[in-house]
């Protein structure tokens, strides 16, 4: 599987999972300056920012240790883009990461789903 196809395999296991958590899915890829959210959607009245990461392997780390402080920033910085473009600065949001391992086979092996894993601490966006 190419790394391409590979990543939106792991967004569409995150998707299916996300929706039968109850969550309504509303973006997907949504593109900024400062970045792209893999997944928006709403959780009851709270947005929920949503970044993918998935490995073939341990290899490297887990997955979800791809997202350092420099992720971190970017998916805050555009978040607060997205509440600004919609008209939400008020709404409660915040910032999950859901990481992904599959085997060679395209068995999932590991997923893990860290709500509030980035603070969404606005006063560290522009």
């Amino acid at each position: 599987m190419k790394a391409r196809d590979f990543g939106k395999r792991t967004e569409e296991l995150a998707a299916a999972y996300l929706r039968r958590s109850g969550m309504e899915l509303r973006d997907r890829n949504w593109h900024c300056a400062e970045g792209e959210v893999d997944i928006i959607a709403r959780d009851g009245e709270e947005w929920v920012f949503v970044e993918v990461k998935g490995r073939r392997s341990n290899a490297f780390g887990p997955p979800e240790a791809a997202v350092g402080p420099v992720k971190q920033r970017h998916l805050r910085e555009a978040a607060w883009r997205y509440l600004m473009a919609h008209d939400l600065e008020e709404a409660a949001w915040r910032i999950d990461v859901i990481a992904v391992v599959m085997s060679p086979s395209g068995r999932v092996k590991r997923f893990e789903h860290y709500r509030n894993a980035v603070s969404g601490d606005v006063d560290s966006c522009p």
